[in-house]
């Protein structure tokens, strides 16, 4: 992100689902907020996109603020859906999958 436009985002009233636009067949992001002790990053989802299967040494907080998700943690699926929110453990294998269309936001906390 260039410094012209978190410089835009900074004190100004914002709608979260506003940042990204969905994409047919595509997940799009957009950091806007990127600090050595985490991200804050909104993501657009097309229906049956995800993320596969990973882990990440760090807690991760998932704000679904559009649609659907099925969220596997550790190989519990859970639904989560607009105006839920989820956190994912460090360490803990984790995926995503567009139930719908969906839009989130992901709080990555490296501490």
């Amino acid at each position: 992100m260039t410094k012209e436009i978190s410089e835009q985002l900074l004190g100004t009233p914002l709608v979260a689902g506003e940042l990204v636009a969905y994409q047919d067949g595509s997940v799009v992001s957009r950091e806007i907020i990127k600090k050595e002790t985490g991200t804050v990053t909104v993501f657009a989802f097309d229906k049956d996109q995800g993320l596969s299967e990973h882990t990440s040494p760090f807690d991760a907080m998932v704000q679904v603020i559009d649609g659907e998700a099925e969220i596997t943690i550790s190989g519990k699926p859970q639904r989560v859906k607009n105006g839920e929110l989820i956190i994912m453990p460090a360490n803990k294998p984790h995926a995503l999958h567009a139930v719908e269309k969906f839009k989130m936001v992901l709080v990555l906390i490296r501490s």
